[in-house]
């Protein structure tokens, strides 16, 4: 009796085959040798069967046959994949030991769970555990092969993941179908991800934009020339602006404050799937799904990259001196100098931005292997470039730079410049060949607009105790801008934080690393959302179509507002995490699961039908930005709560503007303007809240709404979501608070007043 090895694909059994048992004989659907046996599948062999597995009336569609929860799930071999499936069961009565070679993660363990379910292999099972294809890393595979019994969990996880979404599917699907006569598609994941779409698009749509002025000074001292920016409130009153101007212009200055600091930067982290498809979104417009293609064939088929289906920015401490023989490989190929000018010394067990194990769980992050690339695509050779670079860039100093901040003072009137002097490019050098891509400063957007920098190359300095002059003086015109349209590669950061939108800590600590879906699924996620027409794509920008604006407002009015929320999600990945660590039960899991479903059956059979030209019409073009209010779109919200159940601070009716762009410098870009948290809750406002200095106020200030949510509440110091649970939700989580005579109290803020924002404790 021989051994029989599946793997998961056709080229990974090549690649298995060749590095352990390079003589096995070639038999066109598998590979066999002295001791093994390779075979493989083709993806998913086998999957969940259909409704109509069960009872042939499910064959037609009717809300009365609902809700389908089957006792004991059904498999079904792919009909496309039967001649391979038999193959499988054919060799395994000639082998007495299996090992499973598909893919090291949750759904390889599934996929080759299935087979052994379907078949009912009853030998025992080895695990191959590896991150890359290369010979030496299959080789070491095998000799530490694993107990298939120490991923038992990991199958129940992957199992309950794959039931649980049949059943929310079907269900959701159908109910939603039948009733309004209209083919909805409904998930688990791609319906809170349709609401991320919908909800970005409902806030553009009613934007404000708020015209506002800026004054820049230019000034000047001996033969040193710099801008700055005045310091004060926002002014929308371009007068006021002008007569600012024309107060300092030509008038003698002084500096106020001359501060000098030097700050280094650190190269970016290494690459998990995520991040590399936002990042090849963003350079080179690659779709998700095109991304992951494309290093899926790097890894497979070229072997120059580890598993690309990661989640991990880091490495273990067995990868380092892999990446120094990856170095070492890079020699002579393109990245020839780079690879003379690394530092090997910085790339090492201790350095913990590198070298985090307890970061990595299933794989580390993707890495080059010590493979040399040729015969790649041209796609794959920029995918290939974004990855060397990056891994590169960790045996690089960081960029040094020296930062001076100076306050000039002109006629009682302060203006600020901030200039970023460049001491050491560091590893900055690897990437000094290409345009620089503009990308925003760490923490940007979370308490003020970030002060812009202007970056030089050459020294520069001031003399604090010299005069300077104030020689022009130029009041620059700009408008607030609404949130950007999602592309793929923003939509992905979206989903892989949709935890930052929760105020629960669990949950979000459950979904730091799964979000909305894993990296392996997301890509699929944005491809089926395109597919049923709930959106389309308008060059970058994802437009969402008004079928998939008015799935969601039947979704949230129907009252099973879960369904769109990433809170849903963060409840499942938290259990099904646990699941595969052994802390929590399938059983259990999946007995919530079928309740789930049952509910959402019973809220559609009650919802009246949509009209069906609700679902039709022309998707608005995304072109332009916001100039005043936008009037596209003009479909409501379902199934929000009435805007009188909210809350605010008592007696603080002063409304909050918006805290102004400190901007260093001239020459700008256009100011990204105040960031908006929602829609007012004031009856009949629909003005939008931003965050402004102390609190958050809405933009309809000037026509009179007096709503505003002081920072400093009870003790504590509000965040935006919090903020927006208040909004939106009238109330935020459980949090610990100071009462007004100073004690320290737990329990919720709700908004008592819809018409002032004024809070309250429950």
């Amino acid at each position: 009796m021989k051994t029989l090895i599946i793997a998961e694909k056709p080229d990974m059994g090549r690649n298995i085959a060749a590095a352990i048992e390079p003589k096995a004989k070639n038999y066109r659907s598998y590979l066999e040798g002295e001791q093994y046996i390779i075979t493989w599948a083709i993806g998913h062999l086998i999957g969940l069967a259909e409704p109509e597995a069960y009872d042939s009336k499910y064959k037609k569609w009717n809300i009365n046959d609902l809700p389908i929860i089957p006792e004991e799930f059904k498999l079904v071999p792919n009909a496309r994949t039967l001649d391979q499936l038999k193959v499988i069961g054919e060799l395994a009565k000639r082998s007495d030991l299996l090992v499973n070679s598909c893919d090291a993660g949750r759904e390889g363990q599934h996929i080759f769970s299935l087979i052994q379910r379907h078949l009912k292999l009853s030998q025992p099972v080895k695990r191959l555990w590896i991150s890359d294809l290369t010979p030496e890393t299959i080789r070491k595979g095998f000799q530490e092969l694993k107990d298939g019994s120490e991923y038992e969990n990991l199958t129940k996880a992957a199992k309950a993941r794959s039931e649980a979404d049949w059943l929310i599917g079907m269900n959701g699907s159908r109910a939603f179908t039948t009733k309004h006569n209209v083919l909805l598609s409904v998930g688990r994941v791609q319906t809170p991800v349709l609401a991320l779409i919908y909800d970005r698009q409902k806030t553009i749509e009613a934007f404000s934009s708020l015209k506002f002025f800026e004054v820049e000074g230019h000034f000047t001292q001996n033969e040193v020339v710099y801008k700055g920016m005045w310091q004060g409130e926002r002014m929308t009153d371009g007068a006021k602006a002008e007569a600012l101007a024309a107060k300092v212009k030509g008038k003698p200055a002084r500096i106020a404050s001359y501060e000098v600091k030097e700050t280094k930067e650190y190269p970016n982290k290494l690459y998990d799937l995520t991040l590399l498809q936002r990042e090849a979104n963003g350079k080179y417009a690659f779709s998700a799904k095109k991304t992951l293609d494309l290093a899926q064939a790097l890894y497979e088929k070229h072997k120059v990259i580890s598993y690309p289906r990661t989640n991990s920015n880091y490495v273990t401490e067995q990868n380092i001196p892999e990446m120094h023989k990856t170095l070492s490989a890079l020699q002579g190929t393109t990245y020839d100098e780079w690879v003379k000018g690394a530092n090997r010394n910085l790339v090492h067990k201790g350095n913990k931005f590198i070298c985090n194990p307890s970061k990595v769980e299933d794989h580390h992050a993707i890495l080059p292997t010590n493979r040399k690339a040729s015969g790649l695509s041209a796609d794959e050779a920029k995918l290939y470039d974004l990855i060397v670079r990056r891994f590169l860039s960790q045996f690089y100093p960081a960029a040094e730079y020296k930062v001076h901040t100076v306050i000039t003072e002109v006629e009682g009137e302060n203006f600020k410049t901030t200039v970023k002097e460049l001491l050491s490019l560091g590893w900055k050098v690897i990437y000094a060949d290409q345009k620089k891509d503009k990308k925003p400063a760490k923490g940007k957007g979370k308490e003020e607009d970030e002060e812009e920098e202007i970056e030089v190359n050459e020294p520069f300095s001031i003399d604090p105790n010299a005069g300077v002059l104030c020689s022009d003086a130029v009041v620059k015109e700009k408008d607030t801008q609404p949130p950007k349209h999602y592309t793929e590669g923003t939509l992905l950061k979206a989903m892989e934080s949709a935890g930052k939108q929760i105020e629960d800590e669990e949950l979000r600590d459950a979904m730091k690393d799964s979000g909305l879906g894993t990296p392996a699924t997301r890509a699929a996620t944005i491809e089926r959302l395109k597919n049923v027409g709930y959106v389309e794509m308008q060059g970058k920008k994802i437009a969402i179509t008004q079928k998939g604006r008015t799935a969601i407002e039947l979704i949230r009015g129907a009252g099973v507002e879960l369904l769109t929320s990433p809170e849903m999600t963060g409840q499942w990945e938290r259990r099904l995490n646990e699941i595969a660590r052994g802390t929590a039960a399938d059983s259990q899991f999946m007995a919530n699961v079928k309740r789930f479903a049952s509910m959402i059956v019973d809220k559609v059979r009650v919802q009246s039908r949509a009209d069906r030209t609700s679902f039709e019409g022309e998707t608005p073009s995304l072109r332009g930005g916001a100039k005043g209010r936008s009037t596209a779109g003009s479909s409501k919200p379902a199934g929000k709560a009435a805007p009188g159940k909210r809350s605010g601070e008592e007696g603080k009716t002063a409304a909050v503007k918006p805290a102004r762009s400190r901007q260093a410098t001239a020459g700008s870009a256009a100011d990204a303007g105040p960031k908006i948290i929602g829609v007012c809750p004031r009856p009949g406002c629909g003005g939008m809240i931003f965050m402004g200095r102390k609190g958050y106020g809405c933009s309809h200030y000037k026509e009179g709404c007096k709503f505003v949510i002081w920072k400093e509440t009870y003790g504590r110091t509000l965040t935006d979501a919090q903020v927006k649970a208040l909004i939106e939700k009238g109330k935020t989580g459980k949090l610990k608070l100071t009462a007004e005579d100073g004690s320290p109290l737990e329990g919720k803020l709700v908004l008592k007043s819809s018409d002032t924002g004024q809070l309250g404790i429950e």
